[in-house]
């Protein structure tokens, strides 16, 4: 199988490739994915997750990645809130 990872800059990067996917048949998964109308899967990745969830701060890392795995879309101010505790 193959899929494609999208990195992004922020909340508006995010949102705009993963309603275009989403939103023209596709349809939502878990933790950033989503699946478009031809069934390939994308993984919708805000880069700040990428730095928070490898952070040296274990535990900042431990609940980014917690409040990622409740997400479909990633939201990055619930990111941020996660990482801040």
């Amino acid at each position: 199988s193959v899929s494609f990872v999208v990195v992004t800059d922020d909340q508006e990067e995010t949102d705009r490739y993963w309603d275009a996917i989403v939103g023209n048949g596709g349809a939502e998964s878990a933790c950033g994915w989503c699946r478009d109308a031809w069934g390939f899967s994308w993984q919708i990745t805000p880069r700040i997750l990428i730095e928070l969830t490898t952070s040296a701060d274990r535990e900042v890392a431990a609940r980014v990645f917690a409040a990622m795995m409740d997400m479909t879309r990633i939201d990055i101010a619930a990111l941020e809130a996660a990482a801040a505790g």
